[in-house]
């Protein structure tokens, strides 16, 4: 899931009409899940990835489940995926260095490299932590709740870089 980090964006719009879909196991799993919000994330014009919210009820919150799913325009190295994050969390200033360091580790252990039009998801799992899908299948967890906070912030803090696409995928000011 690259980050919003680096990215300068120059404009957000409308989730293509193939937006990312819910994976499976989480929609059996979690079936009061509704799409919030979708849009597309643009760095200088290019198109690098689509995004839409499910969460339970009108916002995403620390307390309920909530996915954020990602369909990638271009291809990209889970490596540098990692590292877009992390630097966004510490931008952000979620973490204590030593935590981040580990959810480093734990960002590129996870997270594959990615082609266009492959998707990445994550579950916000409430007092646990976070799962990650490839194409809707399970590629791995991170149980901590910490960190479940911090990744979901990139995109939902109010502080994100990327608040056009913040308010596309939670409403506006509905947040």
């Amino acid at each position: 899931m690259l980050s919003a980090a680096g990215f300068a964006p120059s404009a957000y719009g409308d989730a293509r009409k193939e937006a990312p879909r819910l994976p499976a196991p989480v929609a059996q799993a979690y079936p009061d899940l509704a799409p919030l919000g979708a849009g597309t994330m643009r760095w200088f014009g290019f198109h690098v990835y689509d995004a839409r919210l499910w969460a339970i009820g009108l916002a995403p919150r620390d307390d309920a489940p909530y996915v954020l799913a990602l369909r990638y325009a271009r291809d990209f190295e889970g490596a540098r995926i990692a590292q877009s994050s992390i630097e966004e969390i510490e931008r952000l200033g979620r973490g204590t260095p030593a935590e981040r360091a580990r959810w480093l580790a734990e960002m590129r252990r996870v997270f594959p490299d990615v082609r266009a039009g492959a998707e990445l998801a994550g579950l916000h799992v409430p007092g646990r932590g976070a799962r990650f899908f490839h194409d809707g299948r399970l590629i791995g967890t991170i149980d901590d709740p910490e960190f479940a906070r911090a990744f979901f912030a990139i995109w939902l803090d109010p502080r994100t870089r990327a608040p056009e696409l913040r308010a596309a995928l939670v409403g506006g000011d509905r947040q």
